[in-house]
């Protein structure tokens, strides 16, 4: 008995070995460049520190808290990302569900059209800023054609300096950008389901709309939420956009958390309060985490 129990231990330590031999690599990656830092940001937002690194750190307990408490630009700017995530996100889902049931057809040329829409992922996001920064300028494609339809009496419209109308404008590059990504997401869970259930529906009575109703969005429902959340995270995140072509402004109406955050490490110089804006950020993208793995539940999207 003693032999066999000892084989089978010394066998599960040597795949349980081989197996963290493996996943070194991949750890000590993820350490220097995802853990590593995140815990060295989480100590300095308990300290005071500027860009010289060599300084050494003094710990000033929650003042960085408090400071961040009663920041009103904090707040401004957390709102302006809370609307970013409210006006982008449903768009995204309700669009890339709409474009994926509409290429989700045996047609000619569908193939084409799926990489037409899909094209936008592969454009640089800076390309795509400097292009739509361009089409939104005062003497830009869009104006130009506004001014050939209304006429000389057309007054052009400042789409990156209207303080209504600059944060609109940068979430339209990131539905451009994001539609085609989600897009293919919804494609692959609509090509699981199998097609005996819509002739089913059809002989039912249930077609058109109602067919999506009863059968396409109770079966999407993990691609929903997985799709939901993970565009909120990415929203949440938005710094590409805002820096390319707004700047934050006009009158700090797009500048959002990681703008903030880039604002004061490498504009102000507040190292430490950037940490702790940061870390604010932090808290924000966990719970929109946590509320995706309470509505997945065990779906298997998680």
């Amino acid at each position: 008995m003693a032999g066999p129990l000892f084989r089978g231990l010394r066998q599960s330590w040597r795949t349980t070995l081989a197996a963290w031999v493996f996943l070194l690599p991949a750890l000590v990656l993820l350490s220097l460049s995802v853990l590593i830092p995140a815990l060295m940001a989480l100590v300095m937002s308990f300290t005071k520190t500027g860009l010289d690194v060599t300084e050494p750190l003094v710990f000033v307990g929650l003042a960085n808290l408090r400071r961040l408490a009663g920041d009103p630009m904090f707040f401004k700017v957390l709102i302006n990302t809370l609307i970013y995530l409210i006006g982008v996100v449903p768009p995204i889902v309700l669009g890339s569900l709409a474009l994926a049931v509409l290429l989700n057809r045996s047609l000619p040329g569908i193939h084409f059209l799926r990489g037409a829409f899909y094209t936008p992922v592969l454009v640089s996001i800076v390309v795509a800023a400097i292009a739509f920064r361009w089409l939104y300028a005062e003497n830009g494609l869009i104006n130009g054609w506004l001014s050939a339809f209304v006429g000389t009496d057309f007054v052009p419209i400042g789409f990156l300096t209207n303080p209504f109308l600059a944060l609109p404008a940068v979430m339209l590059v990131t539905l451009w950008k994001g539609l085609g990504y989600y897009m293919v997401i919804f494609l692959a869970g609509l090509q699981g389901i199998p097609k005996e259930l819509y002739e089913a529906a059809e002989l039912d009575g249930s077609d058109g709309l109602r067919k999506h109703i009863d059968i396409t969005l109770p079966l999407l429902r993990p691609y929903v939420t997985l799709v939901a959340v993970v565009s909120s995270i990415a929203a949440t995140k938005v710094f590409e956009e805002v820096f390319l072509m707004t700047q934050g402004g006009p009158a700090d109406t797009t500048r959002t958390l990681v703008y903030y955050v880039y604002d004061q490490a490498f504009a102000e110089l507040e190292i430490s309060y950037a940490c702790t804006v940061g870390l604010a950020l932090f808290l924000l993208v966990l719970l929109l985490t946590a509320v995706r793995l309470t509505f997945a539940g065990d779906q298997g999207l998680l």
